[in-house]
């Protein structure tokens, strides 16, 4: 599995190498099974948490947190003597991610993860913010606070579809990284039962009701506008008779339409209708002002893509929405339970297969549907089940069945809770005082645009924090 949250490389004496050679149609085509469908060992296991950020209080969500204080908030949460294991990027609209390092097991990973976030959120109350497990901004309009070219690009992309400005500022969620394939499960059974199990899991955890302080009528806003967004990009690869899924995931990735094109100045654009596969072929004749696509070009126009399944080497579950305090674990424990255990696969694959292709449905009526409702219980039940098999993971058994008596088995999921409850339900850490470590940091420089309302609230962030994270 690929480390999201590598530490960023070691400085190096610069050296001048040729240009990249242009990319061939068959090798773009070997090249994304080979890179992104790698074998690992079972259990590993990572987590990516998006987080809204809001204000102080219960009424966290009211107001937006003033754009011209995210450096010193993003300053802030990376910095300290008690450094993150995780990594941390900035999206566009200044949603937070921790991307956690690839761990050897649930346990290990869930405590790692559980301790950095623990330390976001404190430190977060140092900067009169909070962070937020929401799948959708429930009450502010979309408000992105970066001018980099890629997501100026991807806006103008998005605009002929309406919803782009609340996908990219908007929307946050729980993604969970699995391997691709291990030495025990294929990449077939892995792939087909991520999906199978998929609308079950979003009705499951369905957490965004609502959009501008009104009901939209879906329990999953958030699963609702990825579905509204340009479907040769969000949707999942179709497989033809005799496809493996990394066959097909490459002749759709090759098809779908170029979302940007980089280039040294600040406009991105990309020809309206050209696909990858298309560049390859006719180079600079579609692209006049660029030289022909490389595989560093095939690398990054990957990141464009947004299926609910994506292929990054290991496979990214990327669609359940945030939960509120550290319910997140709980769908983390599912997936891992589910593909570790064989017979727990089966027994949720079968469970799932009359909802398999339900994902507007379980959207808009979550758990509601009692169709939906009964795979999804049958599902965390057979998580339960399983994880109590193992003295590692019982006591993930606890969380999971929690979750269920408080809402999946009554027909309810976080989006059933009264309006006005995004962002009340404290998590750990967020009702104690930091400690004299974590207060602990450089000093801020106020020069560098703290108390200034830039342009581009990203502007004088670390590389690494100024993030790719709709990537």
């Amino acid at each position: 599995m690929s480390d999201p949250a590598r530490s960023d490389p070691a400085p190096r004496i610069l050296e001048v190498r040729p240009p990249e050679p242009p990319l061939s149609e068959a090798a773009a085509e070997a090249w994304i099974p080979r890179t992104c469908f790698k074998k690992g060992p079972p259990r590993r296991i990572g987590v990516e948490l998006e987080l809204l950020v809001g204000g102080p209080g219960p009424d966290a969500l009211a107001t937006h947190y003033p754009r011209h204080h995210y450096l010193h908030l993003i300053r802030t949460l990376d910095g300290g003597p008690s450094r993150l294991d995780g990594r941390l990027t900035l999206e566009p609209g200044g949603q937070v991610e921790l991307s956690s390092r690839p761990g050897p097991n649930l346990p290990e990973t869930v405590d790692t993860v559980h301790r950095d976030l623990t330390l976001l959120r404190r430190r977060a109350l140092t900067c009169g913010a909070r962070l937020i497990g929401s799948g959708l901004d429930p009450v502010r309009p979309p408000r992105r606070i970066t001018d980099e070219p890629r997501y100026a690009a991807m806006e103008r992309y998005l605009r002929p579809w309406g919803s782009g400005p609340a996908m990219m500022c908007s929307t946050a969620s729980v993604q969970v990284n699995v391997e691709a394939q291990t030495p025990t499960g294929s990449l077939a059974d892995r792939w087909e039962l991520l999906h199978a199990i998929g609308p079950a899991l979003v009705a499951a955890f369905a957490n965004s009701p609502r959009r501008h302080g009104r009901s939209t009528g879906f329990q999953s806003t958030r699963q609702a506008v990825w579905q509204s967004l340009d479907p040769a990009r969000t949707t999942a690869p179709t497989r033809r008779p005799g496809e493996d899924p990394a066959t097909a995931y490459t002749r759709w990735a090759l098809d779908a339409p170029l979302m940007l094109v980089r280039r040294d100045g600040p406009d991105w654009s990309a020809p309206r209708g050209l696909s990858f596969r298309g560049w390859l072929r006719h180079g600079r004749a579609a692209v006049p002002d660029r030289r022909p696509p490389t595989v560093d070009d095939l690398a990054y126009h990957l990141t464009t893509l947004f299926p609910p399944v994506r292929a990054r080497g290991h496979l990214e579950v990327r669609y359940l929405d945030a939960q509120p305090g550290c319910w997140w674990i709980v769908p983390t424990a599912v997936l891992a339970a589910v593909l570790d255990d064989p017979r727990a696969a089966d027994r949720a694959r079968d469970a799932c297969e009359p909802v398999g292709d339900r994902w507007l449905a379980a959207a808009r009526s979550g758990v509601r549907d009692p169709d939906l409702a009964r795979a999804a219980v049958a599902v965390l039940g057979t998580a339960v089940d399983s994880l109590r098999t193992d003295g590692a993971t019982a006591r993930f058994a606890d969380q999971v069945e929690g979750y269920l008596q408080r809402w999946t088995l009554r027909g309810r999921s976080p989006a059933d809770d009264p309006p006005g409850t995004a962002g009340g339900e404290y998590a750990c850490g967020e009702n104690a005082a930091p400690t004299s470590a974590e207060l602990t940091r450089p000093p801020f420089d106020t020069a560098g645009g703290c108390d200034r309302d830039s342009g581009d609230a990203a502007a004088g962030m670390p590389g690494a924090l100024r993030g790719e994270g709709i990537a």
